[in-house]
């Protein structure tokens, strides 16, 4: 009874795949966890059996919103890191060369066809959108229907093995295998890494500092009497800065030529061991309530300065005038929706959002020096995005043929190309195009998810047929996959491009967009410097992996 109403009412099949999946993909076994996209499939192919089909129309919208906005995040990361990242960047180009190379391998050994090949692939490198490319390109080779839902069918069943183990082999390579391989430490490599950026402590989830590293404090003025507010900031490296002066019951602007006298009371605020270094030198701490009212405010800036762009945090504040870097710090650096440690040693890109603290003015100084305010807003404008999914659409229409294979680039990889325009656009005019990142998330998770149940429920019997023809020989060729370009990378990144061991595992994360293998590392590591070389490559290969899905269909119909 219950198999004839999913079929009469495919809609609960979606949903029942979409909140049966996402519980299932949200157990931990370790440091594994299956995921929602990939539970969702699972659920979606066993709910299939019912006959539950879902409207192609709703799969090819929820693709479109889902590759967009995959796009649209990511455009000011990719534009920023295909110069300057050319070093990570490099791994994302080793990750696509030699997935294309075994899936193409695998083709010839084990006779796949092009849609077993482009499941292969995309489960292979852990990039769920590959699913999307190839499918569209399969449903353009002009054959009969039935056949072209077959070979879709065999998209997602393979994707759906080979993801599984794909997924393993990649957490366990980066956190376990390659510092065994590289006869490192991973744990004192990390450490030693942070020093060197000039960290002192790490922080686990949920954890947070004791001490802040940016606070104020009241002084009674003893042994700075007679100094400059300039003189005292300028000795401990502009480090902190004097934010409020009483003498007596007045209050006196702090001004940089004001000169201090003894017994002063002055509030100074800025990193924690620059003003503990300090207080000997300028006075003693005291308590009141007539200077305590003195408020920071934290402000978000997208950073667009292309002179900033790949300079250190120290560099930027070295290279800053007194008069524009006064007071102001950065608390935090995201990337890509990742926290990265905002040290003195860490690269900053643009593309990346700082949060300023300091006082109101200091940091509405700083965001003009730096790059644009993020406001906080809930609204979507939704001119901005149908406009970029309509030119998305007709990019998606133009091909050309690659070594005489037909290559178009369909919904997803023209929606993809128009996502990254849209987004870069958006980052260097931000008063038009708001996607708030919350909405972004949500068309990502749901767009993808609806396409990946639609896909899976009507995958049907095909499935376990597949499954049957191939055995043991997927899971097979999918760890082979995943290993191999994660093991070429290792040996590039280490002893060709010399990476730092954390960043460099980070990074071939990244470049298997696998999320499960960044978090194993982190865990490991007891700090955030693997997530800095993550972003880069992550922001790449989410990029490129999907547009080789149309590739990878064509190769492999020649093949065949």
């Amino acid at each position: 009874m219950i198999w004839n109403l999913l079929a009469r009412q495919p809609e609960i099949a979606l949903f029942a795949s979409l909140a049966i999946g996402f519980f299932i993909g949200s157990f931990k076994l370790g440091p594994l966890q299956l995921g929602g996209v990939c539970g969702t499939l699972i659920v979606a192919l066993i709910l299939g059996q019912s006959g539950a089909r879902l409207s192609p129309d709703l799969k090819n919208i929820a693709f479109a919103l889902f590759i967009f906005a995959l796009g649209f995040t990511g455009g000011p990361q990719f534009f920023a890191n295909v110069g300057r990242g050319w070093r990570y960047g490099l791994l994302s180009v080793v990750e696509m060369i030699v997935v294309i190379g075994l899936v193409l391998g695998a083709v010839v050994l084990l006779h796949l066809d092009q849609g077993t090949a482009a499941g292969l692939l995309a489960g292979a490198a852990t990039e769920s959108a590959v699913v999307g490319t190839a499918s569209e390109a399969i449903g353009k080779l002009g054959l009969p229907a039935a056949e072209i839902a077959r070979l879709q069918a065999n998209i997602v069943t393979a994707y759906s093995v080979s993801y599984l183990f794909g997924l393993v082999t990649i957490v366990l390579f980066t956190s376990q295998f390659a510092p065994l391989m590289l006869r490192v430490n991973l744990r004192d490599e990390a450490e030693r890494l942070w020093r060197t950026l000039g960290g002192d402590g790490a922080l686990g989830e949920g954890q947070h500092l004791a001490a802040a590293s940016l606070v104020g404090r009241e002084l009674r003025v003893i042994g700075a009497a007679g100094s400059s507010i300039d003189q005292i900031e300028k000795r401990n490296g502009y480090a902190l800065k004097v934010e409020r002066v009483m003498r007596g019951r007045a209050v006196v602007k702090a001004q940089p030529n004001l000169v201090l006298k003894a017994d002063d009371r002055i509030v100074i605020g800025g990193r924690r061991e620059a003003i503990v270094k300090a207080l000997a030198s300028i006075g003693e701490e005291v308590t009141g309530v007539d200077v305590a009212d003195v408020y920071a405010q934290r402000l978000d800036v997208m950073l667009t300065r292309r002179e900033v762009h790949g300079l250190t945090v120290s560099q930027v504040r070295a290279r800053a005038t007194p008069a524009d870097g006064r007071g102001v710090f950065i608390s935090a650096v995201t990337r890509l929706d990742s926290t990265i440690p905002a040290l003195p040693g860490t690269e900053l890109h643009r593309g990346d959002v700082l949060t300023l603290i300091g006082a109101p003015d200091d940091v509405r100084r700083g965001a003009s020096k730096l790059g644009y305010v993020i406001r906080a807003t809930q609204k979507t404008d939704f001119v901005f995005l149908g406009i970029g999914v309509i030119l998305g659409i007709a990019i998606g229409h133009l091909s050309a043929k690659l070594g005489g294979v037909d290559v178009t680039l369909g919904t997803g990889g023209g929606c993809l190309l128009s996502g990254l325009a849209f987004g870069w656009i958006r980052s260097r005019y931000p008063v038009i195009g708001s996607l708030p990142s919350a909405a972004a998330q949500v068309l990502k998770d749901f767009g993808l998810c609806t396409f990946i149940a639609a896909v899976g429920l009507g995958a049907g019997a095909d499935a376990i047929r597949l499954i049957r023809e191939y055995g043991i020989a997927l899971p097979v060729a999918g760890v082979v996959i995943t290993l191999g370009p994660a093991l070429v990378s290792l040996v590039i990144g280490r002893w060709l491009l010399k990476l730092e061991v954390p960043m460099l595992l980070g990074a071939i994360a990244g470049q298997q967009c696998s999320t499960p293998a960044i978090s194993a590392l982190v865990g490991v590591t007891g700090n955030a410097t693997p997530v800095i070389g993550y972003t880069i490559t992550y922001a790449l290969s989410n990029v490129l992996l999907p547009l080789m899905g149309p590739l990878i269909v064509g190769l492999a119909g020649k093949l065949g």
